[in-house]
């Protein structure tokens, strides 16, 4: 199972990345739009970006999807924006103010297996844990 340490070092890689290509590179990922999503940390109060791809996107509004790789706990960034829902998400379009909520049960039901055929790889994470996979749509503020 990914670390965190794997994950920070996978963001902090594509960073570096999209910083020595002037933006040029590192906008998709798999075949998904890849986007900056900005939080506020629960206990420390500072902002916290953190790099994720986009598997569905409706409209204006984008679904990212809290998996961690399938580990046991939830992501960081997606307690920060449960505490607090205001985001700015930057794609490759821009930076805007967003809403983040969770998908309840029934769009939960209705966008998983949108999600896994965008991505077959969050099948697999969440086979590889007891949590339910949280659904996050992140709507225009």
């Amino acid at each position: 199972m990914p670390s965190d340490h794997f994950f920070t070092t996978m963001n902090r890689m594509h960073r570096i990345v999209r910083g020595i290509t002037f933006g040029k590179v590192g906008w998709t990922a798999a075949n998904m739009p890849v986007l900056e999503l900005t939080t506020t940390g629960r206990t420390s109060g500072e902002p916290r970006t953190v790099l994720l791809t986009a598997p569905i996107t409706m409209g204006e509004s984008l679904v990212v999807i809290a998996s961690k790789g399938g580990h046991p706990t939830h992501p960081a960034w997606y307690l920060n924006l449960v505490r607090d829902p205001n985001v700015l998400v930057t794609t490759q379009g821009g930076t805007r103010r967003m809403l983040a909520r969770v998908a309840d049960d029934a769009e939960r039901a209705r966008l998983w297996p949108k999600v896994v055929a965008a991505a077959r790889n969050y099948a697999t994470y969440q086979e590889k844990t007891d949590r339910q996979i949280p659904i996050v749509v992140l709507e225009p503020a």
